[in-house]
């Protein structure tokens, strides 16, 4: 059993993050618990990651596939870490994660306001 993390968005009402993505086996699970995708060791992979802080949203894309949505942990000032990270007991001693082209979003929103006479 692997459990390492991948990566995770720190921040939230109540807790430390508002979600890790898993592997265990070479599956990806939300935390420990849900199943995200399967099958991922030994190959590239694309994540995608969308958090709609508005609506509260979490939705995870794997090769452009939308694979798993849930609502965050509430508000928080949130990062975003990627990488591998060991976990708990029993975790795997060769992990290795590669990265690239990276890209972060920020939503802007612009109001436009019109006055009646």
């Amino acid at each position: 059993m692997s459990r390492l993390c991948i990566g995770r968005i720190h921040g939230a009402t109540n807790y430390t993050t508002t979600i890790k993505l898993r592997i265990y086996n070479g599956d990806m699970r939300y935390y420990s618990g849900d199943l995200v995708d399967t099958d991922l060791y030994d190959k590239w992979f694309r994540v995608n990651l969308i958090h709609d802080v508005d609506k509260r949203n979490l939705t995870v894309f794997i090769d452009g596939v939308k694979k798993f949505e849930t609502k965050d942990r509430g508000a928080g000032d949130f990062y975003f870490k990627c990488g591998v990270y060991a976990a708990p007991a029993n975790i795997s001693y060769y992990m290795e994660s590669r990265w690239r082209d990276i890209k972060m979003y920020k939503k802007s929103f612009y109001i436009e306001r019109r006055l009646v006479y």
